[in-house]
């Protein structure tokens, strides 16, 4: 009860102050301010939001990386085209920019992550009983054109065997 007691006097002291003294108060105005990621086409594409998260991750990176601030910027600002590579154990990005910053396009490889429930199911729909040992997730980006996201799925069944099979995003079989 003490310190409470304390506490509020202190703080019924320092604001006494600041009210009696209006040098300590500022005031920012500031200028309309558009926020716009220059990738976020690339975001909206990928659907990152529905994405595994080390996809997401990586994905995010990629979208906020900035050429401003690299090396590859300053060493050959003539380049019309910037690859840059984001890595993680679990997958890969490898990313191509405009000398903007916008990205072009992308090869992106992913090993053993959260699958999504549309492929899940196809897989349990259409193989009982099998179980995913492994997966690769593949996707291709092309600014303004092609999308291409597939699942490479190694299943097997005890006293059966082992299948390679592919879906896509949506789990149709390729």
């Amino acid at each position: 009860m003490k310190n409470l007691i304390i506490g509020l006097i202190f703080i019924g002291f320092t604001t006494a102050v600041f009210a009696q003294n209006p040098s300590n108060k500022f005031e920012v105005a500031l200028d309309e301010v558009e926020v716009f990621n220059i990738n976020s086409n690339y975001l909206n594409a990928i659907g990152h939001r529905n994405a595994a998260e080390l996809v997401k991750f990586l994905v995010e990176k990629a979208a906020s990386f900035d050429l401003e601030f690299s090396n590859c910027l300053k060493a050959d600002y003539d380049k019309q085209e910037f690859y840059v590579q984001f890595k993680i154990p679990q997958g890969e990005i490898l990313a191509v920019y405009d000398n903007e910053g916008e990205i072009i396009r992308t090869s992106e490889k992913f090993e053993d992550i959260s699958l999504p429930l549309a492929v899940s199911n196809a897989i349990v729909k259409k193989f009982p009983g099998w179980k995913i040992s492994n997966d690769i997730y593949r996707v291709t980006y092309v600014k303004d054109g092609a999308l291409n996201k597939t699942y490479k799925l190694f299943i097997e069944r005890t006293n059966i065997g082992k299948k390679v099979i592919e879906v896509d995003e949506d789990g149709k079989f390729i």
